[in-house]
């Protein structure tokens, strides 16, 4: 089974959806590896270079409703193409939250106060899930660690540990 860790990419806004994830002007790619350069270039944020703030970092915490609009796998194969396999958020759009699990990926949902909270940890915190105990551990550069427990069906675990829908249909049927 992968691991769930590394550095987090704060994303400070409700609602972002598919578009902003990935332009609908890519859908048309070859390979999942072509989507990757393209990853969060229309996603306006003040302060945000999605070129250079994406760099190194493997987890995405963001506000509510992530992964809003079309119902496009695109949107969670840029992720992966780019390392990024967990995204905690206070609320997913659906057919997104499940795209995420039947990629083998991560889709936790918090309350927004430990969201708020995971946002005063600073750019250069590091961020570990453990699956097996549901819990995020998180840290700051500056020693302040976090450890939230957060909740996941017995049916989305199962295809994450899997690796995805595919590996998971492979062992099951």
């Amino acid at each position: 089974m992968k691991k769930f860790g590394g550095q987090p990419l704060f994303l400070d806004r409700n609602d972002i959806n598919t578009d902003e994830i990935i332009p609908a002007k890519y859908l048309t790619e070859n390979s999942k590896e072509a989507l990757k350069p393209h990853i969060l270039e229309d996603l306006h944020l003040e302060d945000f270079d999605a070129g250079k703030d994406i760099t190194g970092k493997s987890i995405i915490v963001t506000k509510a409703n992530f992964g809003c609009g079309s119902s496009r796998e695109h949107a969670v194969w840029v992720f992966e193409v780019n390392d990024i396999n967990v995204v905690i958020a206070e609320s997913f759009a659906r057919i997104f939250r499940q795209n995420m699990f039947n990629c083998g990926m991560l889709a936790i949902e918090l309350p927004r106060e430990d969201i708020d909270t995971l946002f005063t940890l600073g750019t250069d915190a590091v961020v570990r899930v453990d699956l097996e105990q549901n819990k995020i551990i998180a840290e700051s550069s500056q020693g302040q660690k976090i450890n939230i427990t957060f909740e996941l069906n017995s049916f989305d675990r199962e295809l994450v540990q899997a690796g995805g829908w595919l590996a998971y249909a492979d062992k099951k049927y």
